[in-house]
């Protein structure tokens, strides 16, 4: 099983359509193949999404009027061999509203993930960008290997339907064999859909994408802004071109310097922090918490659900059920957003009285199911482009080893994301390194914003980036407050900061910290 996305806008995004409908260093600075260079893109009204991308509705025009427009950049299959075969890369934008003589330039947002298609995402959070766009082109686009850039395809939607349904959390010799060879099964079937692929979805190429996609937009440097899994992305680039950097804000930190263990084991310590204060916000209202007398009874009472759910599932959308897996992804997925605590509550009550929708539709967002059955690709795209960064492989025997050490980091999550590590087991495809290249010597001041927090991306990782990037490249800024990621909390202070900088290069004080109003 995947562990959960470090997944920020994309992931709530989906969260809320469904909830709301149903309950109402040293690279070059150009590319080998000038001619890709020198092309012109074809800006024309955006299209519904597709599948894999996630299906629905045409962008709605912003709230200005003005539509959101989308075009195909062409870039290298493989940038080892520039001159050679080429794929097509979805981009979305909306232009500058503001006077033309006060224009910067384009601000590339990557949402994280990786696997989210920032061609959905964006135009689902471009009211939260408006200042933004006051003095930017806003742009995103869909990765190598999300959506409709060259999308990995694994599984059909009936199969990944059991899938996500199987025990991630065995307690015995034979479940234990059944999740490695349903592993398997699916690894072997992204190399069968997806073979000339696989090989060419890590995140350096998605940086040298980047690169590309700055001269193609016409701008000397590159304006950035990463969210979770784009904050690694964004290193990357700063790595590979770090005199091209221009204004640039890391939001929800993954720490560079961990390999896929330690990132697995820091998130079983973050989601648990964050379901710790879920259950003491709970019982702190006035009214009576409904799940649980306690911060330790919430705790308890959902650690028992989840214990019954793997003898007994319970009735969850026709026909699927809920399971203990679906219990648990669906539960993180709501940890992710404070915005989405009161939809756990409401799913626990359910799920206590022998009901799993809320909690089932909670984690069918995570995993990138729509309400028609069909699943977007970003799942298969998570796991492609991961397993070709990460060069770990890790066994059963492995695991199995070290689940202690992940339940006593969380006891509710930490057997689920131990079995995670699995995901890349006998992968077609060796993994590049233990850990990305951030350095940047040389790089432009990049503002990096750590939650304090954040279950996805653990507050930690804040510090991590800005030790790695080098001195005088990254500048920390701490907001004190809950979910996954800091800006789009609408937290004053976090957007002052960031605007301050991305509008007017006025650089915040390292060390600024803002607290929840």
């Amino acid at each position: 099983m995947p562990k959960p996305s470090r997944l920020s806008a994309a992931a709530l995004a989906a969260t809320a359509v469904l909830l709301s409908s149903v309950l109402a260093g040293c690279g070059d600075d150009r590319p080998g193949n000038e001619d890709l260079t020198r092309q012109k893109l074809v800006w024309r009204d955006c299209p519904a999404p597709s599948p894999a991308q996630g299906g629905g509705d045409a962008p709605s025009p912003l709230p200005d009027g003005d539509d959101w427009q989308c075009a195909t950049m062409k870039a290298p299959l493989d940038w080892d061999n520039p001159g050679g075969a080429t794929i097509d890369l979805e981009l979305i934008r909306a232009q500058a509203s503001g006077p033309a003589n006060q224009r910067i330039g384009s601000l590339i947002f990557n949402f994280g993930g990786p696997g989210g298609s920032g061609v959905t995402t964006l135009p689902a959070f471009g009211a939260d960008y408006a200042k933004l766009r006051t003095r930017y082109d806003v742009v995103s686009f869909d990765p190598r290997g999300v959506g409709r850039s060259a999308g990995v395809r694994c599984e059909n939607d009936q199969q990944l339907d059991a899938y996500f349904q199987q025990d991630a959390t065995p307690d015995t010799a034979p479940e234990r064999a059944e999740l490695v060879e349903n592993v398997m099964e699916f690894n072997n079937a992204c190399e069968k859909n997806s073979k000339k692929m696989l090989p060419h979805v890590r995140t350096t190429e998605a940086a040298r994408d980047m690169d590309l996609m700055r001269q193609v937009l016409g701008d000397d440097k590159l304006h950035y802004f990463g969210i979770s899994y784009g904050t690694e992305l964004g290193g990357v680039y700063a790595h590979l071109f770090p005199k091209k950097v221009g204004r640039a804000v890391f939001d929800a930190v993954v720490d560079p310097t961990q390999d896929p263990e330690q990132g697995s084991l820091g998130q079983a310590k973050g989601f648990q922090l964050a379901l710790d204060n879920f259950a003491e916000n709970c019982v702190s209202q006035v009214e009576d918490c409904p799940i649980g007398e306690t911060a330790q009874d919430v705790k308890n009472r959902i650690a028992k659900l989840l214990a019954d759910l793997d003898r007994d599932p319970i009735p969850g959308i026709f026909p699927r059920e809920l399971t203990q897996t679906a219990a648990t992804s669906g539960i993180a997925q709501s940890l992710y957003s404070q915005d989405f605590w009161e939809y756990l509550t409401e799913g626990l009550e359910q799920a206590y009285d022998g009901d799993g929708q809320i909690l089932l539709l909670l984690s069918d967002s995570m995993n990138g199911r729509s309400q028609n059955g069909e699943y977007s690709n970003l799942v298969p795209a998570n796991v492609s482009i991961n397993c070709a960064d990460d060069k770990p492989r890790y066994t059963s025997q492995y695991v199995q080893q070290k689940v202690p050490e992940f339940r006593a980091a969380s006891p509710l999550f930490g057997d689920y994301l131990a079995w995670g590590m699995l995901s890349c087991t006998d992968w077609a495809v060796p993994g590049a390194a233990e850990h990305p290249d951030v350095s940047a010597s040389g790089a432009a001041p990049i503002l990096v914003v750590g939650n304090t927090g954040d279950p996805a991306t653990p507050y930690e990782g804040a510090r991590k980036m800005v030790e790695a990037l080098g001195p005088g490249v990254g500048v920390e800024l701490t907001y004190r407050g809950q979910g996954h990621g800091a800006y789009d909390s609408k937290n004053k202070c976090v957007q002052d900061a960031v605007d301050g900088y991305l509008l007017d290069g006025r650089v915040p004080k390292a060390g600024t910290v803002c607290s929840e109003s």
